[in-house]
């Protein structure tokens, strides 16, 4: 009881983080998949055929993944995804138009927001929980300035001088 429960856990988390997006007319049979990402998908076996192709699709590419994982590695996806579920579904759609917005900018730009979010990452703790609570301070218009200029400053663009 325990192993399905797990699965069916990976299932949905592989489900919910996958990024996979395939055309709608590829059609993944239940024996084509492998083994293990039957095992994975057991849950599903009864209900395959009536999934479109694309969730098929979407299921199997996550089994595999989930099937490459170490132990600890989908312990941690599990823990990423029952955060997931906790979320309000107005803060699930924040984060994905943020994911949106992130994809839709240049690679110097991701790259950028990347070394930013490592500097943050590395500060002491103290430190991010001020800057944390100086931003939460902050009217909308201030947020919205601190934002371009660090977007300024991510992609080496000269800033305004209108402080």
């Amino acid at each position: 009881m325990k192993a399905k429960w797990r699965v069916s856990i990976g299932a949905l988390l592989l489900l919910a983080i996958s990024g996979v997006s395939l055309a709608q007319d590829e059609h993944n049979s239940w024996e084509s998949l492998s083994e293990e990402q039957q095992r994975v998908l057991g849950p599903y076996a009864d209900s395959w055929s009536t999934f479109t192709p694309e969730r098929q699709a979407r299921l199997s590419a996550g089994a595999k993944r989930w099937t490459g994982m170490s132990r600890g590695d989908r312990k941690a996806a599990k823990k990423r995804f029952q955060a997931w579920r906790n979320l309000s579904d107005e803060q699930r759609d924040v984060i994905r138009s943020r994911y949106l917005e992130f994809q839709g900018m240049s690679p110097g730009d991701r790259a950028g927001i990347r070394r930013a979010y490592d500097s943050f990452r590395r500060m002491p703790p103290d430190r991010r929980r001020e800057l944390r609570d100086r931003y939460r301070k902050m009217t909308p218009d201030q947020r919205q300035r601190v934002r371009q200029r660090l977007r300024d400053r991510a992609t080496d663009r000269p800033r305004p001088t209108d402080r």
